[in-house]
């Protein structure tokens, strides 16, 4: 009964701790729409005498978002959905008053009008919603150029907002890179000593911590896309465009060697379990590649690519050719994985695919 409960406990801890990694990731767009919204506000109300303008603060928020991907394009849906919604509801509600079925009317025609100017989805959805605020909240003709004005300087204050950006997204992957890179040698270590021990235990334990490293991969990919955007978006980060690429293009050759890395542990973890041995030279194969691809995570926590990390990776491909060959399948089969993780490592370092394979030494022969 303990077991579960402790599972149960230790998986609430790491959902609580996932949470509270992921505000504090969003802190500062947090903090960013809010001052956006501030500003808006600020400058529609105090500054241009309108009265209530929550189009401002409402244009602002929305066009920023809380991600960092597209954010140019969501300020002009945002503030052209605003102005098709206020413009249709305005000249409707002057003519044919309010009520449900003028309602229905208005957003129907608001919608059809982004769409027929080949909108994106927010563009469509902000036309339908600020329509359906000016004919029932504020049907108020008069004040239909004063509300597109508000729209206009809650994306224009967005539009400032989006320039600034903070540097821990560009941060972000190289960091999550080297998180991925520690994981596997983690698990290569830990396979290696599973190897000697043959104890099922322990690599099946081993088994199920590599089959819950995905949410690493899902990581390294979001944090890769979000420093994109970021620079894509800001011309201040512009000279950071071709380093972040560069990070960027490690995520594909990183996830297969994880992956390639939980393929392995099964095999070690199947080898123990029906107590089949594994040569000591694989498992010595693998602990030198853990080291390996710790030397890997190192550059990469470093802001330097791996090339430096390329001889140590290169040590244990041509040692794969020396060792002795097995006729048992499963040792085989970890051999072939450990072959396959050298042939993405040398990826990491910067090879290039043909390369990298060509850079292995044939395999054992019995």
């Amino acid at each position: 009964m303990e077991a579960p409960l402790d599972r149960m406990w230790e998986r609430s801890r790491l959902s609580v701790s996932g949470r509270v990694r992921r505000w504090r990731g969003k802190l500062f767009v947090v903090v960013q729409c809010a001052l956006a919204a501030g500003v808006a506000w600020w400058i529609a109300a105090d500054l241009l005498g309108h009265d209530t303008p929550f189009f401002a603060p409402i244009a602002a928020v929305v066009s920023l978002g809380t991600s960092y991907g597209q954010r140019l394009r969501r300020v002009a849906e945002v503030t052209v959905g605003v102005a098709i919604g206020v413009l249709v509801a305005d000249l409707l509600v002057a003519w044919i008053g309010s009520g449900a079925w003028q309602l229905a009317l208005v957003v129907a025609l608001a919608m059809s009008t982004a769409l027929l100017l080949d909108a994106g989805t927010l563009f469509v959805t902000q036309a339908a919603v600020q329509s359906i605020v000016v004919a029932t909240l504020i049907p108020d003709p008069g004040a239909g150029l004063v509300r597109w004005t508000d729209a206009l300087i809650g994306g224009g204050v967005a539009l400032v907002a989006a320039a600034v950006v903070p540097a821990a997204p560009l941060r972000r992957p190289r960091e999550q890179a080297a998180t991925v890179a520690r994981k596997i040698a983690e698990l290569l270590r830990a396979a290696g000593q599973a190897m000697v021990d043959g104890e099922s235990e322990p690599a099946l334990e081993l088994l199920a911590d590599a089959r819950a490293t995905d949410r690493l991969i899902r990581e390294l990919q979001a944090a890769a896309a979000e420093g994109m955007s970021v620079v894509a978006s800001s011309p201040f980060r512009v000279r950071h465009r071709e380093p972040l690429r560069r990070m960027v293009e490690l995520v594909d050759p990183l996830d297969r060697a994880l992956r390639s890395t939980r393929v392995l542990v099964r095999q070690t973890a199947v080898a123990a379990y029906r107590r089949r041995p594994v040569p000591p030279s694989y498992a010595a194969l693998t602990v030198d590649l853990a080291d390996a691809v710790d030397a890997i995570a190192d550059e990469l926590a470093a802001d330097r690519m791996a090339a430096d990390a390329r001889p140590a990776v290169l040590a244990v491909g041509e040692a794969t050719g020396r060792v002795e060959r097995t006729d048992e399948m499963t040792p085989h089969a970890i051999l072939a994985q450990l072959r396959s993780i050298v042939v993405d490592l040398l990826l990491v370092t910067g090879m290039g695919q043909l390369e990298a394979t060509d850079a292995l030494p044939p395999p054992p022969s019995r």
